[in-house]
């Protein structure tokens, strides 16, 4: 599995819960561009819409941009591939708990584009605080471990 994108803001500014692996319908040269780890998907987030789930906000430019049809929009919507069962889980969750739907990660899985979706509760700017703290003591732990090998 390798890891093409990570949209590692989504682990500080969300508490992910439960994490799902969705397939991304997609045209054959965005695939290339993915390949080329040209992607992005940090500030994107999924919604669900005619019981279908859609990601809005990812980025990924042309392969080639001569070779791309003039109207490609790098940031168009696409949609995501869940099951029906997966999809219906989803809009309970987002209904009952106020969760959200945020892409963690993007990879290459057998030679297919996969999209880790994390389903989330936001962080308050508390728990951010409290989490930067947690990181900031991890960080003079090792130094110090590091000092005394």
């Amino acid at each position: 599995m390798q890891t093409i994108s990570e949209n590692k803001k989504a682990y500080f500014d969300y508490e992910i819960l439960e994490t799902f692996e969705a397939g991304i319908e997609l045209f054959g040269y965005e695939v290339k561009s993915i390949k080329t780890k040209r992607a992005s998907i940090i500030g994107s987030y999924a919604v669900v819409k005619g019981g279908e789930l859609w990601l809005i906000g990812a980025t990924i430019p042309p392969y080639q941009a001569n070779n791309t049809p003039k109207e490609y929009d790098p940031a168009r919507t696409r949609k995501l591939l869940l099951t029906t069962k997966e999809i219906q889980y989803l809009v309970n969750k987002l209904d009952t708990e106020k969760l959200t739907i945020v892409p963690t990660k993007l990879y290459n899985k057998h030679g297919r584009v996969k999209l880790e979706l994390g389903l989330g509760r936001g962080k308050k700017s508390y728990d951010k605080r409290e989490t930067i703290k947690k990181r900031e003591v991890d960080r003079v732990m090792k130094r110090a471990l590091a000092k005394n090998i």
